[in-house]
């Protein structure tokens, strides 16, 4: 038997359950993988609030969870791919936060040598949207790349890839998070009023800014951005509606190989996720709790 955490109605996150359930054998293509971390992601816990349910309907119960990150424990008949003991990275719409899963092999990536499972289970969603949303703008040397909210999860994990592509990086964040933000290469700056002056105030050291990338998607970020960029169409955002549509900010496009590339890097040391908080798999509750308050450093990560 194995434990997963699940809920059968909608709600904050207080309605997850835990129980136990039995997996059937693994068909063909699939492949049972015994999870060693999970990652905790905010679109966890608007999934367990029904914010999603009208892009992402779900039979209940259901479990959430997209990344995580374990050993194969068995494989369908006569498949070839992976194999008992290898260990991988699983990126999914739902179902992550389990002991043990049956999944579809073509979910799965192979771990690099050298990148431990609390890594590899934060590469997919965080590490493989920043790898789409910098690809998509093109940014390499020669750019001044401002990333909004640089201290989070998505965030933190930009500013080491625009620097991996020889990028200068400015990253909004609070104060407390100034100094993490230069450990990882970016010019930090506060968000709130203005910070398109801020970042104005930067470009003799840094240039002006030629590129975007909005993972917050309030009126502050959009205006800043917009004014920064003076018409120019160089900005993704992990939010898009309304607000970013009028400013002509595309939404980010998740690019086919990011969680290999993304892989690569980890496994060359060119980008190392934080973790905040290791959680024991039956707290996932609390874990959702405090990705939901936000303004969090890094990464949520539950052992199984």
């Amino acid at each position: 038997m194995s434990t997963r955490v699940y809920f059968d109605e909608y709600g904050g996150p207080h309605v997850l359950q835990v129980g136990t359930e039995e997996l059937p054998e693994a068909g063909e293509g699939e492949v049972r993988v015994e999870f060693r971390a999970v990652s905790v992601n905010p679109v966890d816990w608007k999934l367990v609030a029904g914010y999603l349910k009208q892009w992402a309907p779900l039979d209940l119960p259901a479990v959430p969870g997209s990344e995580a990150a374990g050993v194969v424990t068995a494989v369908g008949p006569a498949f070839e791919g992976f194999a008992v003991g290898d260990e991988v990275i699983w990126n999914g719409l739902t179902g992550g936060y389990r002991t043990e899963a049956l999944v579809p092999a073509e979910q799965l990536t192979p771990i690099p040598a050298g990148v431990d499972f609390e890594q590899a289970a934060c590469i997919p969603v965080a590490g493989g949207t920043a790898y789409s949303a910098l690809k998509q703008l093109g940014v390499g040397p020669g750019d001044t790349v401002l990333i909004h909210a640089a201290a989070g999860g998505v965030g933190s994990a930009a500013v080491q890839i625009a620097a991996a592509l020889g990028a200068r990086v400015v990253g909004t964040a609070s104060e407390s998070n100034h100094e993490y933000l230069r450990e990882l290469g970016a010019e930090p700056v506060t968000y709130g009023a203005g910070l398109a002056d801020r970042v104005r105030d930067l470009s003799d050291a840094i240039g002006d800014v030629t590129a975007v990338f909005d993972t917050i998607g309030n009126e502050e970020a959009v205006a800043a951005t917009a004014e920064l960029l003076q018409g120019r169409s160089r900005a993704v955002t992990t939010v898009p509606g309304k607000l970013s549509a009028e400013a002509g900010i595309a939404a980010v496009r998740q690019l086919e190989g990011r969680v290999e590339e993304v892989a690569t890097l980890a496994a060359d040391g060119q980008i190392t996720f934080t973790i905040s908080h290791r959680m024991p798999l039956i707290e996932a509750a609390d874990a959702l709790e405090i990705s939901r308050a936000g303004h969090g450093r890094g990464k949520i990560v539950l052992l199984p």
